[in-house]
């Protein structure tokens, strides 16, 4: 489980293909920090750490992982958000993620306003997954609240602080997103539909 504050940008140093399974190296600040089979968040996708070497470190995403995800778009020298999981007793500045991506989504549009961003981002609402006004979503694994929820789209503001600490001072209209919809949401709509 994560809480969707990122901990650190790390850059992609390397990405080696085998089989169906795609190797990622990533240069981080935490990385002196980590253990093999610890499990980090990478743009919101929970891969387990499978080699350490100096401030570099390994996890590997299956096929799965690459389809339904952006993380087979990556290249070497892109950064990428990164969360430890959280500990039991600790802070949770988020929302609950859990690091299981459930689709990804289109950056729409970006503007600037009076020193913050709006980011509207689309998805194919077909999977069922909704957002909730003032409700939580998961961005590339940044825990954000939804403002503007409407059908297959919503938007976010995004503070000084968070464009310069995350990836989105990178992303551009037409960029592909990692989106994890509020578990609690998920809940909510369910029981919504069932009293339908």
């Amino acid at each position: 489980m994560f809480t969707g504050i990122i901990e650190d940008l790390g850059v992609v140093t390397n990405l080696e293909k085998e089989q169906d399974n795609l190797h990622l190296t990533i240069q981080s600040n935490i990385t002196s920090e980590l253990k093999i089979d610890q499990s980090v968040a990478h743009n919101g996708i929970c891969l387990t750490v499978v080699a350490i070497l100096g401030d570099n470190y390994t996890v590997t995403a299956i096929k799965e992982t690459i389809d339904k995800t952006n993380i087979g778009d990556l290249q070497v020298g892109d950064t990428v958000n990164l969360e430890r999981a959280m500990k039991l007793g600790d802070r949770l500045d988020g929302h609950i993620v859990q690091g299981h991506v459930d689709q990804i989504g289109t950056c729409e549009r970006i503007k600037e306003e009076n020193g913050s961003w709006f980011f509207t981002f689309s998805y194919d609402q077909s999977s069922g997954n909704v957002t909730i006004e003032k409700g939580s979503a998961t961005v590339n694994g940044v825990s954000l609240t939804v403002v503007n929820s409407e059908k297959n789209k919503f938007s976010v503001a995004i503070i000084p602080y968070t464009y310069e600490h995350t990836n989105f001072k990178n992303l551009h209209v037409g960029s592909k997103i990692n989106l994890e919809f509020d578990v609690l949401g998920k809940y909510i709509q369910k029981l919504y539909e069932a009293r339908l």
